[in-house]
């Protein structure tokens, strides 16, 4: 019994709550009720650390919400849909559906062994028909209220993958997937009209009080708002049909340092010039074979081509600018138009200098400033600085100001008016892959675009599909494809693109609350439910993710699938750290380095081979990914050491939302902890039930550091700072273990100890449990109230002082605060230091300074 055994205690106790059905979601009406979420995974068939640290803090706080009484929710699902089920499958020459369903087992097997409190009662994936019906009843819906458009658009294409890719998912102007160079492509495309929301979205962040601030502003840089002017140069010379050219710009107070007017590959009138200009053609279909990304764009080379047309001045009719097409600018943005001020914009002073245009200056830091050389001067928003404004008067004022002026100025003399922006453009969602939630309507050449009918629901993906050649398999497959139309009955064909997969994460937490229903969500259990009251994940889902969730749930309220209540979903938010790893690589023949596992590693010292002998460079620790193979597999920890050292390491080593270094070692000082404890119980004295002695001194001061450490992990618990949670339970367990005495520390021992075993449940369930049957408690520690503290033991009225024997401090005693002095000198020559010190004689001097210090000299 003085050995904890991970590998039969863990299963027995999986097995105990299962057969209990123990985390089965209730709606209570007589409970407060708790939903924690964590951001469900992509069921890629192996689970990872980050997996792990991710999942036990949520399953802290459920198992904690639980022991306080509350009905809680805390479910599973799977994010199945995307192309990395399609690529396995022209690789292994398999069915998507196949491989993500034998992952999905995989996985579900793997997350047990962790013994986590998941209702997997209320498990879907994304894929399942059942799911992606409901999700198609939605878009109808969305569609009847007005909140999806389908319009043409120019979209980032992976010319491999063949599908339209988000800004996000070019990488170095390459497709995040197949690594191909990303084009701009136009298409007809399906949007939600998330614009429309813009500004409700903006305002709603300033109520997210507990979120992470860092994810509200990136929220808000990513909406974007700008008070700007909207105007309209006048063509000196120009093209029939284009009379004027209209600009929309944030800073109109540069418009006096205008040297040039310059619009987008993709705007109307360039692509008008194509038919006569070889050179303009050739210069634009150049920019097309980039991508659409902001990133891409600002770290490209600034080029243009001359149109030879020109325009005149707005506030200047004598004044006239050359009309350039640019690569730097997007239809999506704006107008596809912009005025070059070189002098107070970075990339316009780029294009200019290639070009030989001039630059002049509107604002100078001082007088006398130095004229703009290679670095412009970007007008500080709230610090005053010279201004020639629209009239060609030199003024001082903000940049914030100049810009208010200039509009009030341009509105007074009718040139455009000042208007109000947003950065954020239309959610694109169609999709041109087969794995994907089909979008339910037909095309019918009598009668247009037709919605399915909800009875025909869900549109189902055809199985026999094959992946031999590159694109969409559902173009290609006509008796799915080829059908009759819902609304004339004639010849139709289904839509052949699918729905981006952010729409499946973009409502999964509305569906856990009634995931059998036959509507996307059943009202009475959302309204129990929702919101999410605490949301947990990985801050790369900031800006995407989280903003189309918050999208969705406002449109689910205005189509009747969830009360006015859940518009903002997610009541707090956790964006956790990443593991991390020390990397391992030796150098290939090649001169390339070649990656290694920790696991293929021998650590001596500072130094590292491999068994062989082969001298290895340590790298830094970096994030576990599998292209560097610094990945730890949580299956091998369990297997070693058990799922409990796991959890208890994630929780315990850095503060939850930085990142945590897996280390051999601290996984073993974590498992050696663990055994330490079980040990303490195993070795308690047999200590009779009742036993008729008041605690003593040393029972108090145990019960004092319980009843502080139930005080201390609560707050912990409720702050999200598990780590100081841990520590805290180091110090009770140390506190414990040094405790020695008669009958009342023997009791006083037995109490802490249970109480350790509910303080610890969260954290290491299988031990605690363990530990509550070994020491008698009834039914299973989890079912056990979350301990409270005794107020009358967080009253400090004792005090802790230091004996220093000729001036070195030797050894401390406590004392009641207001013990006299004859009582502290007492104590202080009865304690074993100050006996050996004197050897039988007496002090030369005892002083004692009054709740400080004691200080004998011999």
């Amino acid at each position: 019994m003085s050995r904890y055994n991970a590998r039969t205690a863990e299963p027995k106790w999986q097995q105990a709550w299962d057969e209990a059905r123990a985390f089965a979601a209730e709606a209570d009406p007589e409970k407060p009720k708790y939903y924690v979420l964590e951001m469900f995974p992509y069921p890629s068939g192996k689970l990872h650390m980050g997996h792990v640290r991710n999942y036990t803090m949520g399953d802290v706080v459920a198992r904690y919400k639980r022991a306080t009484g509350h009905a809680v929710l805390h479910p599973m699902g799977w994010d199945a849909f995307g192309l990395p089920a399609e690529n396995a499958a022209m690789e292994r020459g398999v069915h998507p559906g196949d491989w993500t369903y034998d992952n999905i087992d995989a996985m579900r097997s793997q997350f047990s062994k962790l013994g986590f409190s998941l209702d997997w009662s209320r498990e879907f994936a994304t894929c399942d028909p059942d799911y992606y019906g409901q999700q198609q009843a939605l878009f109808l819906d969305m569609l009847d209220a007005g909140l999806i458009t389908r319009k043409k658009s120019v979209v980032n294409w992976d010319p491999v993958d063949m599908t339209v890719l988000a800004n996000e998912q070019v990488e170095d102007g390459k497709g995040w997937r197949s690594g191909a160079p990303v084009e701009r492509k136009e298409l007809t495309q399906w949007f939600f009209k998330i614009s429309d929301m813009a500004d409700e979205l903006l305002e709603a962040l300033d109520g997210l009080d507990d979120w992470p601030e860092k994810v509200r502003l990136m929220q808000a840089n990513w909406i974007g708002r700008s008070r700007g002017l909207q105007f309209a140069f006048d063509f000196a010379s120009g093209l029939d049909g284009f009379e004027t050219l209209e600009v929309y710009t944030t800073r109109p107070d540069t418009l006096m340092g205008a040297s040039f007017a310059a619009i987008s590959p993709d705007h109307p009138l360039a692509k008008a010039l194509e038919a006569q200009r070889e050179d303009i053609r050739e210069f634009n279909e150049e920019c097309r074979r980039t991508g659409t990304s902001e990133e891409e764009i600002e770290t490209a080379e600034k080029r243009g081509i001359d149109t030879g047309l020109t325009v005149t001045h707005p506030l200047d009719p004598d004044w006239e600018l050359p009309v350039w097409i640019a690569n730097f600018i997007l239809m999506d943005y704006g107008t596809g138009a912009i005025f070059g001020c070189p002098a107070h914009d970075q990339r316009d002073l780029d294009f200019a200098r290639k070009y030989d245009l001039p630059v002049k200056d509107v604002f100078l830091p001082a007088e006398g400033g130095e004229p703009v050389a290679n670095e412009a001067f970007v007008p500080p928003k709230t610090e005053p600085v010279r201004y020639v404004n629209g009239l060609g008067q030199v003024e001082t004022m903000t940049g914030e100001d100049a810009v208010a002026k200039a509009i009030s100025q341009c509105e007074a003399q009718g040139v455009g008016q000042g208007v109000t922006k947003y950065r954020l453009r239309d959610w694109g969602l169609s999709r041109q892959r087969y794995w994907g939630c089909p979008i339910p309507v037909v095309h019918c050449d009598a009668c247009g675009v037709v919605p399915e009918k909800k009875e025909n629901l869900p549109v189902e993906l055809p199985k026999d599909v094959t992946f031999d050649r590159p694109g969409n398999a559902l173009d290609w497959h006509p008796t799915w494809r080829d059908v009759a139309c819902p609304n004339c009955g004639g010849a139709a064909k289904r839509e052949t693109d699918t729905m981006d997969t952010f729409v499946d994460s973009s409502w999964y937490f509305a569906r856990f609350t009634a995931p059998r229903a036959e509507t996307p969500t059943d009202m009475d259990a959302a309204q129990y439910w929702m919101n999410v009251d605490q949301y947990i994940g990985g801050v790369e889902h900031a800006i995407l993710h989280l903003l189309y969730s918050r999208f969705f749930a406002r449109a689910m309220v205005k189509t009747g699938h969830l009360p006015e209540s859940a518009s903002e979903p997610f009541d707090a938010l956790f964006t956790q750290g990443m593991v991390t790893h020390e990397t391992y690589a030796t150098t290939g023949p090649d001169g390339r380095a070649r990656w290694h596992e920790p696991g293929e590693v021998i650590r001596e010292g500072d130094t590292a081979r491999l068994e062989d002998g082969t001298p290895v460079e340590v790298g830094p620790v970096i994030k576990m990914s599998k292209s560097k193979r610094n990945t730890v597999d949580p299956l091998e920890i369990i297997d070693q050491y058990g799922a409990d050292t796991a959890r208890w390491f994630v929780m315990s080593d850095s503060p939850p939302e930085r990142d945590v270094e897996w280390t051999a070692a601290g996984a073993d000082a974590a498992w050696k902890h663990l055994q330490r404890v079980w040990r303490m119980v195993a070795e308690l004295e047999d200590t009779p039930p009742a036993v008729d002695v008041a605690d003593g001194a040393d029972a108090i001061a145990l019960r004092r550091v319980l009843h502080r450490t139930i005080a201390d992990v609560t707050a912990s618990i409720e702050g999200f700072a598990f780590n100081k949670g841990v520590a805290k339970l180091y110090e009770l367990t140390n506190a414990i273990g040094k405790a020695k005495g008669g009958a009342d520390v023997s009791r006083a021992r037995r109490d802490a100890l249970t109480m350790l075993a509910r303080l610890m449940q969260p954290m290491t369930p299988h031990l605690a449990e363990e530990m509550w049957a070994a020491l008698g408690g009834e039914g299973l520690v989890l079912d056990q109230p979350w301990p409270v503290a005794d107020e009358t033991y967080l009253v400090d009225d004792t005090v802790l002082m230091p004996i220093q024997i000729n001036g070195k401090k030797r050894s401390e005693i406590t004392v009641a605060k207001d013990a006299d002095k004859a009582t502290v000198e007492a104590a202080a020559l009865a304690d074993p230091a100050v006996v050996k010190a004197l050897d039988g004689g007496s002090p030369r001097k005892l002083i004692v300074v009054p709740g400080r210090i004691v200080n004998v000299v011999v």
